[in-house]
């Protein structure tokens, strides 16, 4: 027997990486603003690019990676992560254009996120576990973790530093997917599909219906997260008037920490709990949370509800997977590519929405975020649908 456990904690860091990727930049929006004069309308294009190319990466991802291996892509990725970190300290100063500079290292690094996010949930699928659902919740409790982890250390290094030793910082935080990779050329790394089975091919994935209810589900499950947490540190520091410090770690700081809350009570508590019930509970929760930011008429509740918001969002992403891969039987590779794709577009999906609407009402947030409830508004029809489904079943 293998000894999957340093399987498991390369995975939990690869999650820690994807962190970085997706909180470090969104930390420096009003920095980029300040130090290179870009607008908020060219700071969202760099939200709707990451996770646009992830996207594009997700979708291939379903025909390439069983050929190269999933060590080899996983490989990649960490390698396209680091680099991508690193070009972002380099490329503002060479390219003609700050802009530019900071867009090709945005879409270097989304290369490799976008591969996480298709390999990391598969690896830790297949290895010899007693719950998967636990399994997979622990899994993504570690990105939010490490969410708190990049807000709380970055928040510490510009207190002591300055904001203007940015690539400083963003330079070391390139040193763990560098050190990942190094990990991953070592540990066992298990087969999807088991021995005498084969995955069903794309035609075959495609044509079941369930498949385009997870898609649907995955989708808002993004873009509920998404809509929130890349515009919590900009809305604490310019909508509320809070210093940077405060606004990052009252904003997206306790909007992670209390996702990762959610995701590891379920990772200990799991098999007592009724998945589909408490995804359709967390839906409405999550709308709620979108009306107390909006309206709250202070600015204590108006962060209570980033937090509570963190909470209720928590399940909806690793939730999808496991209901995924129990309904659809040997999905294989493409099941979870298509999934990190559907998720990738609500991720994409939600804050471009929040950025557009917001600078349509001249920056104000409160108008992006309050359009963007449809988002937990559907999902809470999608999960409530499959709930009462269950129910009849049962």
């Amino acid at each position: 027997m293998k000894n999957y456990q340093a399987t498991m904690r390369a995975c939990f860091t690869g999650y820690v990486v994807q962190a970085v990727i997706n909180n470090l930049v969104p930390l420096l929006f009003l920095t980029f603003q300040r130090e290179y004069q870009i607008p908020l309308s060219q700071i969202t294009l760099l939200i709707t690019l990451n996770f646009g190319l992830q996207l594009l990466v997700d979708f291939a991802s379903a025909f390439f990676i069983d050929k190269i291996g999933y060590r080899t892509a996983v490989v990649l990725a960490l390698f396209f992560s680091a680099g991508g970190l690193l070009a972002l300290t380099v490329f503002p100063s060479i390219f003609p254009n700050a802009f530019a500079g900071i867009l090709a290292a945005v879409l270097l690094y989304a290369l490799g996120g976008g591969l996480l996010e298709v390999l990391i949930s598969p690896i830790v699928e297949s290895c010899p576990t007693d719950n998967k659902e636990k399994a997979m919740s622990m899994l993504h409790s570690f990105y939010c973790w490490g969410s708190v982890g990049v807000i709380i250390l970055s928040t510490a290094f510009f207190a002591c530093f300055g904001t203007a030793q940015w690539k400083v910082l963003t330079a070391l935080w390139s040193l763990l997917p560098l050190a990942n990779a190094f990990v991953f050329t070592r540990v066992p790394i298990a087969p999807l599909i088991q021995d005498g089975e084969t995955s069903l091919s794309i035609r075959a994935l495609t044509g079941q219906k369930i498949f385009w209810v997870m898609l649907l589900l995955m989708f808002t499950a993004g873009a509920c997260e998404q809509a929130v947490s890349q515009w919590a540190s900009t809305f604490a520091e310019a909508g509320l008037g809070i210093t940077k410090a405060l606004g990052d770690l009252a904003g997206p700081a306790f909007f992670a920490f209390l996702m990762g809350v959610s995701r590891t009570i379920f990772g200990k508590f799991g098999e007592k709990i009724d998945l589909k019930r408490f995804m359709l509970f967390s839906g409405i929760l999550c709308a709620a949370s979108y009306l107390l930011i909006v309206f709250s008429p202070l600015p204590v509740f108006s962060l209570l509800g980033f937090g509570v918001c963190g909470l209720s969002v928590g399940i909806l992403w690793p939730g999808t997977f496991s209901i995924a891969s129990a309904a659809i039987r040997r999905g294989g590779t493409a099941l979870f590519a298509f999934l990190a794709l559907a998720g990738d577009l609500g991720c994409l999906s939600g804050p471009s929405l929040v950025g557009f609407v917001s600078s349509a009402y001249q920056n104000n947030l409160r108008a992006g975020i309050l359009v963007a409830i449809i988002f937990p508004l559907l999902l809470i029809m999608c999960v409530g649908r499959m709930y009462a489904k269950s129910r009849r079943t049962k």
